[in-house]
């Protein structure tokens, strides 16, 4: 080959180079935009996830989508930041999953955070009349979900069996530990149908540990340190990475967790102070663990370090939630892609998904229970489900609207 031919042949990688950074950078921005708009928890994230990453951009297909989802629930922490975390990591990397994490969460920590620095000023009622209208488009989002989902996963008899069982069980017994043990039940009943796919070139599983390792040594040293020093800040992040480390269930399972240690045992707030942080946090997009950033920054006004101590607060508070969740789905991404090649796994993928379309119907409908069964509401959330089916008017913008209507009216 002459240099001639050299010079002719360099370009391609350079631009295949410059191709991954735009798209990544595209992607961000993406990230971003859910941040500022994915109101309604996790399932009305993966709502929006389906919609602006799978169906308009195609990162991923909704298969992998629902695959990631499922295998977050199984992990303790915030299913919808580390299923969005993931995603990153699978596009770029350990450094684009970082870079979507830290986006994904600012918007949401830095509105807490103002607001538990002016939740004197804060009016509990004011904020429900804020979101009354949030609310059923939130369920909307969560229906359109639903109906996408089993659209796009649900093909056998056995499928459906696990969809309608799981929705059904769920509904009836609400305990954050069934959802995981759903799944990985639905995944042991179609394991037994290995048999029936083809066989792959199984690759040698290479497990890297320290990401387990390095969780594991947080949580331990994190207790011993704020036992040893009984610094407010360290026992703060302590007890945030405790409950991010245990709790499985999304947000509205750390609720009741929070109330108990932060306002009756330790009386960090006032039990005002926190339902009005936590009606804040329903009415915010992103993470509903953001809250811990709320808390965090009210507990650290009983030192009398002013702003920069409750600023610190908020920082350990979100720090703390959010690190052990990235921690354990950074340690099982690096080397899933290699698990699903054996036949035993691919075949439990189609009763993990079965499961989490039958999680996410089940959640519609209790999503809509503390609402009010009035005309407006039932017509809100038939008219977001529409709205997406048309595919015409950007998810924001839907959310922006009741946010409108919820201060005019």
């Amino acid at each position: 080959m002459t240099p001639q031919e050299d010079i002719t042949l360099a370009p391609p990688p350079r631009r295949s180079a410059r191709v991954k950074r735009v798209r990544n950078f595209i992607f961000l921005k993406d990230v971003a935009a859910l941040g500022l708009s994915a109101f309604g928890g996790p399932q009305a994230h993966m709502a929006m996830m389906l919609r602006l990453l799978v169906d308009k951009r195609r990162y991923l297909t909704a298969a992998e989508l629902l695959e990631l989802t499922a295998l977050c629930q199984i992990l303790p922490g915030p299913t919808s930041t580390q299923t969005i975390t993931a995603i990153g990591f699978r596009l770029g990397g350990p450094n684009l999953a970082y870079l979507t994490l830290l986006i994904w969460m600012l918007p949401a920590v830095c509105i807490m955070t103002s607001a538990g620095l002016t939740i004197s000023y804060l009016d509990k009622a004011q904020v429900a009349r804020l979101v009354q209208y949030v609310q059923p488009v939130a369920i909307g989002f969560v229906a359109y979900s639903a109906y996408k989902i089993a659209e796009k996963v649900i093909h056998t008899k056995t499928s459906v069996a696990l969809m309608v069982s799981a929705a059904m069980l769920v509904y009836q017994f609400q305990v954050p530990w069934l959802m995981p043990l759903l799944l990985l039940l639905g995944g042991l009943v179609t394991t037994f149908r290995y048999r029936k796919l083809p066989q792959e070139t199984k690759v040698p599983l290479r497990i890297e540990w320290s990401n387990f390792l390095l969780w594991l040594g947080v949580f331990v040293g994190a207790a011993v340190l704020g036992q040893y020093t009984q610094l407010l800040p360290v026992r703060l992040f302590e007890n945030f990475y405790r409950n991010g480390s245990l709790v499985f269930g999304g947000g509205q399972v750390l609720a009741p967790l929070f109330y108990t240690e932060f306002v009756e045992f330790k009386h960090y707030l006032s039990p005002e102070e926190f339902l009005s942080g936590l009606g804040m946090v329903q009415a915010l997009p992103g993470p509903n663990f953001s809250f811990a950033s709320y808390i965090g920054a009210l507990a650290m006004r009983r030192e009398g370090n002013g702003l920069d101590g409750q600023l610190l607060g908020a920082v350990v508070g979100a720090a703390g939630i959010f690190m052990p969740g990235t921690l354990l789905i950074f340690f099982l991404i690096r080397f899933w892609d290699q698990l699903k090649r054996y036949r035993v796994i691919k075949a439990s993928l189609e009763g993990i998904n079965a499961v989490s379309a039958g999680l996410v119907c089940a959640a519609t409908f209790l999503l809509y229970h503390p609402l009010p069964d009035t005309p407006v509401n039932l017509g809100l959330i038939a008219a977001t489900f529409l709205v997406l089916l048309w595919d015409k008017i950007p998810s924001y913008l839907i959310v922006l609207t009741a946010l409108l209507a919820g201060i005019l009216f």
